[in-house]
């Protein structure tokens, strides 16, 4: 969240997007694959055990609703947006990747997968 300051939290990010496309809860809920109640706690700012939407359900919401960026959405939420990955970007990583040898990519694979599940579990 370095580049982008967070002005708004979620759950006012969440009351103008129920505006701006004129969606309930439940309609926001059934778009993006959790239940009403879910969404509910966004908006009222319920915290459960979680630390709210994972990194899939806030791609989801800025999926079903365009007029919100991947970026504007990961703020609000506090979250740390993935990086961008242009065509030259995955070439030059791709090309990395063929260097390395059948252990070092198992062992790449391993780290990955885990930066990848602390990323969606907001740990």
């Amino acid at each position: 969240m370095a580049d982008q300051e967070r002005t708004e939290d979620l759950a006012q990010l969440l009351a103008r997007l129920k505006s701006e496309y004129d969606v309930s809860d439940s309609e926001i809920a059934r778009r993006i694959g959790v239940a009403p109640a879910t969404v509910n706690s966004w908006v009222h700012r319920k915290r459960g055990t979680g630390r709210g939407p994972n990194r899939d359900k806030l791609r989801a919401l800025a999926a079903a609703f365009p007029k919100f960026t991947e970026a504007e959405i990961f703020v609000a939420a506090g979250r740390e947006s993935p990086g961008p990955l242009s065509p030259d970007a995955e070439a030059r990583i791709l090309e990395l990747w063929r260097g390395l040898t059948e252990e070092q990519q198992r062992a790449k694979e391993v780290e990955m997968r885990a930066l990848n599940d602390m990323n969606r579990t907001g740990q």
